[in-house]
């Protein structure tokens, strides 16, 4: 790649996992009110036909992995499961009983954290809470993410009990020194053990997560890691840019100096090497940052033009509602977003006096979905288009001016009425979004809030 065009594009910019981003949510216009009238209209409109996704949010680690930016409790104390799933089983029981209907569940994850760190068990008793007072849907997609040191068999009969077909190991580098830094020791027999014993129990879609630009890393332990990684052919791979935002996190990412991570020029010679592999070994490129084989849902999707984007990350199933169980976890109606309290003890504390734990969101105006439809078009598609007069705005003329930049560089081919992101553009879809981000553009921050594009 062009080191050039490194220089000139790395800038701060958003993953868009939303839009707007959670920086630019209006929570002084926000209200629990609002909120629940945003998701009414969305549940009423949707449920019995897309359905709902679910998201469950288990903070609970027993260690700190320095490169996480998730928001997660750290502890070795496992008294803390029972009264955290009586909790997730009341908020869900609250989100029933005001939308008056039996939700349609399309699409459940449990995300982390850690969720191996609870006892099958216990998850046990919260699935089939779960299932009493939602409906699983007869395709419903069921995933989780699973450590590699302590997923075990145990984990995985009971969730392939439940029909859940994939899941997710957090890999990063397989590099020592580098395990070392972000505190995640995990040997390659580790990640092999849990990825046959997956198959074994019939999970028919396998993830594996693989960081690149964390401190210390080569290129070379790139190429290791993917080596490793190809002997095992998981069905998807997620191939993540480490995000450094210790003012964020504070002191999670402080361990290590700003020295120790590689420049953006290598960084992208990580990532560029990477994907040569993964396109090699007969991966397919989806979306930013995801590849898969090509028998698995998420080519599928991609292929189809059908692939979604929400706060789980790139999805198959395109619902419009997305409750977000758990503190700290964020829900999605379309029309609103809304963020759980992220302390355990205050989202508990709400949750049992019967009140929905929300402390902020957003409700988004007709300028906001019309943004949002395009942000949506460029990350999953690589393409959008104002053909609809539906998907036109006012400023959009500024934007097309914005983006001749891009086009002049090749990232870019820009027609009568659409835009198409080419290949040399894909690793710059953020900053082909950046110009359709109102938001941001109108108000512009002093001090970094975003992660690097590159």
């Amino acid at each position: 790649m062009n080191s050039s065009l490194i220089a000139k594009y790395n800038v701060a910019g958003p993953r868009y996992t939303s839009y707007p981003t959670v920086p630019y949510w209006d929570n002084n216009s926000f209200s629990l009110k609002r909120w629940k009238a945003s998701l009414k209209k969305s549940f009423d409109e949707t449920n019995s036909t897309n359905g709902v996704s679910l998201y469950i949010h288990l903070p609970f680690c027993e260690s700190m992995c320095t490169f996480c930016g998730c928001h997660k409790r750290i502890t070795k104390n496992h008294k803390v499961e029972i009264p955290y799933i009586e909790s997730l089983i009341a908020e869900f029981k609250l989100y029933k009983d005001f939308l008056g209907e039996t939700p349609n569940i399309k699409e459940l994850h449990i995300g982390g954290g850690t969720p191996t760190f609870f006892k099958p068990e216990n998850i046990t008793v919260l699935l089939n809470a779960i299932s009493r007072i939602g409906k699983f849907s007869n395709n419903c997609e069921l995933s989780f993410e699973g450590h590699p040191n302590n997923t075990t068999k145990e984990h995985l009969k009971m969730f392939a009990g439940f029909k859940f077909t994939r899941v997710s190991y957090g890999v990063q580098d397989y590099n020592l020194k580098v395990q070392k830094a972000i505190h995640r020791i995990q040997p390659f027999e580790n990640v092999k053990k849990v990825t046959e014993y997956s198959r074994a129990e019939g999970f028919t879609s396998i993830g594996h997560d693989i960081i690149f630009g964390l401190p210390y890393q080569t290129v070379e332990d790139v190429i290791n890691t993917i080596n490793k990684t190809i002997t095992l052919m998981p069905e998807r791979i997620a191939f993540y840019s480490y995000a450094h935002v210790p003012w964020i996190k504070g002191n999670g990412q402080r361990g290590y100096n700003e020295k120790d991570l590689p420049t953006a020029t290598q960084k992208r010679l990580q990532y560029e090497k990477g994907k040569q592999m993964l396109l090699e070994a007969g991966y397919f490129e989806i979306g930013m940052d995801h590849f898969s084989l090509s028998k698995d849902s998420l080519y599928q999707a991609h292929k189809n033009k059908k692939l979604h984007r929400n706060f789980m990350g790139y999805t198959v199933t395109n619902t419009k509602v997305m409750i977000g169980l758990g503190a700290s976890a964020i829900s999605d109606s379309w029309y609103g977003f809304a963020q759980n309290e992220k302390g355990v003890e205050s989202y508990k504390s709400l949750v049992h006096e019967g009140v929905i734990p929300v402390f902020r969101g957003h409700i988004l105006n007709e300028e906001d979905l019309i943004i949002r439809k395009h942000i949506l078009n460029l990350m999953c598609k690589f393409e959008t288009s104002w053909n609809d007069a539906t998907l036109c705005f006012n400023e959009l003329p500024d934007v097309l001016i914005k983006l001749k930049e891009l086009e002049k560089d090749g990232l870019i081919k820009i027609e009568a009425k659409s835009i198409y992101v080419t290949e040399k553009g894909k690793p710059f879809v953020r900053n082909v979004c950046l110009p359709f981000d109102r938001r941001l553009q109108r108000n512009k921050p002093e001090t970094q809030v975003f992660s690097m594009t590159v």
